[in-house]
């Protein structure tokens, strides 16, 4: 079920954060994920975000600002399920396009946005991490 984000869920989505990020960006320091966390849980909440939840216990969440996936992550094991699929057409429901940014790196999460109609618009190094990161647009 996806329900919009309520304020006492932020430890649930951090602790999915975290553990993501430092699964899925393996060629980035544990430590950039660890030293931003505080960072991520103040500015999160302005963000909109809906949380999917099985049996009221949340396995993933998307946030985005404006037209801007900030991001989408599902609990490891509820992946290939149809979780992240779900969160970005509610995400998509109230809009026209989206733009995300993905490192290169991170070839599952560019073939599911390319599968889910986003095209790679631009490619830059991300400042903080000298990563190659591309620009993905989605267009109704």
């Amino acid at each position: 079920m996806i329900r919009e984000f309520e304020d006492n869920d932020i430890d649930n989505i951090m602790q999915i954060w975290k553990s993501e990020n430092i699964k899925v960006h393996n060629f980035i320091s544990k430590e950039y994920w660890e030293n931003n966390y505080e960072y991520v849980k103040n500015i999160l909440p302005n963000a909109k975000i809906y949380v999917f939840t099985i049996k009221e216990k949340i396995v993933g969440f998307v946030g985005a600002n404006n037209n801007y996936i900030e991001g989408i992550f599902v609990d490891t094991n509820n992946q290939s399920n149809g979780i992240g699929t779900s969160l970005l057409n509610k995400v998509k429901e109230s809009r026209n396009n989206l733009t995300l940014s993905v490192y290169k790196k991170n070839t599952n999460a560019i073939n599911f946005y390319k599968k889910n109609d986003f095209i790679i618009t631009s490619e830059n190094i991300d400042k903080n991490t000298n990563e190659i990161e591309y620009t993905m647009t989605w267009n109704r």
